[in-house]
Formats: C-alpha cells, structure tokens, sequence
C-alpha cells in the first residue's frame, strides 16, 4: 500500500512538473539565444508557499505575454504569482491602496502616478543596490535610475520604480523604394536630415508628412516633435525642469524648440498639403502619402506604434523602414531617445515580491517578451538576437544606443498643460500663431494652477 501510494506521489510530482514545463513558451536549455543560467539560479529560490499579486494595465494580448514572463518565475520558484489588469488602472490602484488592499506588486503606465503615490507613503523603496544595477546594465542607466526616483513622504529622494517594457519615439518612417530611386541616403545628424528636407524640395518633391489631428486629443502628435526638439537643443537638465515648469515653457529655449518643430512643419513646400494641412490631417492618416504612386512625401516621424496605421499587408524592413530621429552634431548632446515605458513598484512588501522584482533585472526576464511582440528593453546583458524580428531588434538598438532617455514631456506636466493647453497651443502654432506667444498662453495656464 505505501509503495501504491509513494507510486502515485511521484506520478503527480512529475505532472505537476510537466504541466510547468508545457506551461512555458520556450523549453529550458533548448534554445541557446537564451540565458537559461538565470532560470538555473532562480531554482534556488524556494518559494512555494509564497503569492505574489501584480496589478497593471495590461490586457488580452499584453496580459497573455506577460504572464508568459511569469511563468518562469513560477515554474522555477514555486511562488504563485497572479497577474490582473485593468482599463480603469489609474482610478482603481488610487482605490486599492487608500483602502489598504493594494497588490504586491504595481505595473505604472508612466511615472507621475507612481510620484503621487509615493510621496504619500504607499510605495516601499527598492533595495539601494538596484541604482547601481540600473546604471551599470541599463543604457543610459542614469536617465532610468532618474526617471524612477521620487521624493517619499518625507521628502527624501528614494528609487521606488524599475522600468521594465519601453516604448520608442524618436523614430523617422520612410519607403526605401522611394529613398533608392531618388538616391537619397539615410541622414545620421540633424544637419543632415534638414540637408535632405531642402534636397527633396529642390526636387520637386514634398519631404514630410505631418498629421497632427486626433480628435478631442488634437495636437498631441506635435507636443512629442517638440519634446524630441528640446532634447536635441537643450540639456537633459533643462528638459527635466521644463517637465516641472522651473523652466518656464515660454523660456527662450523652450521656444527654440518649437521653432525647431516649426522649421520642418511652417513651410509649405516641406509638407503635404501645405503647414495649414498639418492640424486638419489625422495622424492615423497621414502616412499614408509615403505609399501613394507616386509619393506624396518621402518621410514621417512618428512612435514605434505607427505601422498599425499602414496600408494592409505592409511589410516592415521592404516596403517601409525607419531610421533614428537623429541629433545635431554641432551641439554635442549626443544620441537622445524620447519614448515611454512601464514602471514596477511594490506596494505591499513581501519576501517574494522583492524575488520578483530581482528577476526582473534578469536578462531572461527581457529574453522571453523579447522574442515574442512588442517589447523594448535598455538591458545591455539581454541578448539582441532574441528579438522576435529585425524590426524590434533594430528598435531596440536604438535604445542600446542611446546616451539620454526621457519619459515622453506632456505625460510628466499636469493634466491641463500636457492634455490641454500644451495641445491646443501645437494647434495654433500649426495655424500661424508665433512660438513665443503660443508659449506665452501655455504659461499663463500653467501659472493660473497655482
């Protein structure tokens, strides 16, 4: 009878285990792109026992892969780790945590929450050691450790956020076609991407496609050319504090850079359909000249998001590419990114939410949403070559490449500047309004909050 029973124990061991194993995208051991080592040394960790609940925004197909991160975390610890996500993340977690049933872990969408949260004392401070781990395996680790560092609620400035999941804005989409038969090189500096706009133009042909409409949200399309702009015209200290408003938006150096905006977006030969035709165009629309025959424009700047809106059946990397939205090499601010990304917080500390977090830093921890869809990473030790395709994996060489990241500028502003009057006030520059007094209006607003 006990040997029936030692039988069965054994039986359902190796089930259990089994159905781990079938649980997982990708066999243990059985690519080598992979760094299984770190799933070796999460063995170690015994977890059973032990639950770890993670609460984000992510739904259907992002909630799937990332649960397909988890799971290696799962299989080789024996935590149980539950991940929920919500459209309504934003209100919901400021519920949670007021009424003190917040999750252990936080998935933030951008950092001005987790800010909010922070300083009122519902984040618990990541181990001091992960500053050091973010800059020394995170490109341009110092923007990342910045980026998720807050005052707590007495006013000391702690790490609370590991970013983890970018997003890429500074990017340029053009038709390689189109480049090869007019004989035009990709630009890798500023004054060379405007050497390029004036050459089409001497050409006959129209350079840019610009769309800045979106609805009630018309006008955010030109907030992020501006914010691209200041990091390539000013320090990364001057784009941080004009986030704050310490640097006020109608600043000189603020309106550079919407002249600089305004210097590809003013001119009716740079456009389709001339400078008036940019806030009356859809953004979701305005691609689509790079496809027509022939060609209403040549290229268009726009986020990593983008080819969702082009013709069907486009295929990224033949029919359309992208080169990096370059800087000025005269000013020396060397190779800035604009983008967006998730920050991970703990909320409700526990042993194994703090094992979580660490495998985060893993390099397999990337490899995994790597391979798949959608998913960025700064981790310097995750293997490029895992990328699902060569678009991703040129992506994220970008970001590899990066000297600066900054969070995307009107995310980080209150809401009634960078959803309100930044966007409106990018509406009536495009309509001929001078920079300095669409500056001017945008501060008046930002000084009437106080």
């Amino acid at each position: 009878m006990k040997t029936s029973l030692l039988a069965t124990a054994v039986a359902v061991a190796i089930s259990a285990s089994s159905a781990f194993a079938a649980d997982l995208k990708f066999t243990p051991g059985d690519d080598d792109r992979f760094t299984w080592q770190n799933y070796e040394e999460l063995k170690k960790l015994d977890l059973k026992g032990e639950t770890v609940t993670i609460f984000g925004p992510w739904l259907t197909e992002d909630k799937e892969l990332v649960e397909s991160v988890i799971a290696y975390f799962e299989a080789a610890t024996g935590a149980d780790v539950k991940y929920s996500g919500s459209d309504s993340f934003e209100q919901q977690i400021a519920i949670d945590v007021q009424a003190g049933s917040a999750p252990n872990i936080v998935i933030f969408p951008q950092p001005g929450l987790a800010a909010d949260l922070a300083s009122k004392g519902f984040l618990s401070p990541l181990d001091p050691k992960t500053s050091e781990w973010i800059e020394e395996n995170y490109a341009a680790g110092s923007s990342w450790v910045d980026l998720g560092t807050f005052p707590d609620e007495k006013g000391n400035e702690q790490l609370f956020g590991f970013f983890y999941k970018v997003d890429l804005k500074s990017l340029v989409w053009y038709v390689p076609e189109n480049f090869e038969d007019a004989g035009y090189d990709v630009p890798e500096t500023m004054e060379e991407l405007k050497a390029l706009t004036q050459q089409i133009v001497d050409d006959g042909e129209t350079p840019w496609c610009v769309g800045v409409g979106s609805g009630g949200a018309t006008g955010w399309p030109a907030t992020d050319w501006v914010e691209d702009m200041m990091l390539r015209t000013q320090s990364p200290a001057d784009y941080d504090k004009w986030t704050t408003n310490e640097l006020k938006f109608n600043d000189k150096k603020v309106v550079e850079a919407i002249e600089e905006y305004g210097w590809f977006t003013r001119n009716d030969k740079f456009v389709d359909g001339g400078a008036r035709a940019v806030a009356a165009t859809d953004f979701r629309d305005s691609p689509k000249g790079l496809f027509t025959s022939p060609a209403k424009c040549y290229m268009h700047r726009q986020a990593s998001f983008i080819p969702s809106f082009f013709p069907e059946g486009t295929e990224l990397g033949e029919d359309a590419d992208f080169f990096y939205f370059p800087s000025y090499e005269s000013k020396e601010l060397g190779k800035p990114v604009l983008g967006a990304g998730t920050l991970w917080s703990i909320t409700k500390d526990s042993k194994a939410s703090r094992a979580f977090m660490e495998y985060l830093q893993s390099a397999l921890a990337h490899e995994v949403w790597m391979a798949q869809s959608g998913f960025l990473t700064p981790h310097k030790g995750a293997n490029v070559e895992t990328y699902g395709n060569d678009t991703l994996k040129k992506q994220g060489q970008i970001l590899l490449d990066a000297t600066t990241f900054r969070f995307d500028g009107s995310d980080l502003m209150p809401g009634k500047i960078g959803a309100g009057a930044f966007w409106t006030g990018m509406v009536d520059y495009s309509g001929g309004k001078p920079a300095q007094e669409v500056a001017d209006d945008i501060q008046k607003t930002w000084d009437a909050l106080k």
